[in-house]
């Protein structure tokens, strides 16, 4: 797995819209940002653009990524916004192109798909915030911090407090996850990332517990979720428990891997939420899940 180089100050981070199209206030907020970092900002020729719900047609979108891949002055993709349309161009990128051109892609949410690819290519990328947290948020807010510091080489420990669904245990792999609606539509193609022995996240936005138990329950009959080393469960945010199913979200996901003797950490910071800690995706990492509190070292 390549770990891109740490950015220097002076590097060129290209912003780009491979998804839905993006309020132009986001881009230029989280523009005028990175060059108070000290970095260069190059925004893609579509990136404010605009057809139906998406940023551009596929054409434009796939023309702005490839672009920003292959300048060889650009050494990190910010992604303008997730939504829908990353897997318009999945099957448009050669995955020997990005590792050709091994760079940091940064984004989450319809995202998790680019990061699925790279991921398949061998490279490693940033679930991370995009250009409206950067713009809304306070330079000084954790996740903020946090991902700064990673592109500038800092590798990130995290302590978040117990959770009350949590087990214990220690895992010691490569960490991959994402959007799991997003993740489960590409299981059993060229971009399944789940793998045996890794640590998985997941997080999701407007689905309903029986949504995310079914997908559970694919996960679960493909083999994917007894092969885990451990299990971050994020946030799920925007949605309506289902008094139907006679469980929370958190306590159907707890039942549902109760049988596992792996460590499972819930309520982990990532996900649709302000305070969305920067996950390096295919990087090795420690989950240490104790009755003290989760750690997740990098």
């Amino acid at each position: 797995m390549i770990i891109p180089q740490p950015l220097q100050p002076g590097d060129t981070i290209a912003i780009v819209s491979p998804s839905s199209k993006v309020n132009a206030a986001f881009i230029d907020g989280a523009a005028q940002q990175l060059r108070l970092w000290g970095y260069r900002v190059l925004i893609g020729q579509y990136a404010y653009g605009s057809y139906g719900n998406f940023a551009g047609t596929e054409e434009e979108r796939l023309a702005d990524l490839r672009g920003a891949l292959h300048n060889p002055d650009v050494k990190a993709i910010l992604c303008a916004r997730g939504g829908y349309g990353a897997v318009h161009l999945l099957d448009k990128i050669n995955l020997h192109e990005i590792r050709d051109n091994a760079k940091w892609i940064i984004g989450f949410s319809d995202i998790s798909a680019l990061h699925a690819a790279w991921v398949r290519a061998g490279v490693a990328s940033l679930h991370a915030p995009m250009c409206k947290h950067l713009t809304e948020e306070c330079a000084e807010q954790s996740s903020t911090r946090y991902l700064r510091g990673i592109l500038s080489g800092m590798m990130p420990a995290y302590q978040v407090p117990a959770h009350r669904y949590n087990r214990c245990g220690e895992a010691h792999a490569r960490i991959v996850g994402g959007n799991m609606a997003v993740l489960c539509g590409l299981l059993r193609t060229p971009y399944d990332i789940f793998a045996e022995n890794t640590i998985l996240f997941i997080e999701d936005i407007a689905e309903r517990t029986y949504k995310v138990e079914r997908m559970l329950y694919n996960l679960e009959l493909a083999g994917v979720l007894p092969r885990l080393a451990g299990l971050v469960v994020g946030q799920f945010t925007e949605y309506d428990e289902d008094p139907g199913m006679c469980a929370t979200m958190y306590e159907m996901i707890a039942k549902r891997v109760a049988r596992y003797d792996y460590p499972v950490c819930f309520g982990f910071p990532v996900g649709h939420v302000s305070d969305n800690h920067p996950i390096i995706e295919g990087a090795e990492a420690t989950l240490s899940v104790t009755p003290e509190g989760v750690s997740l070292v990098f």
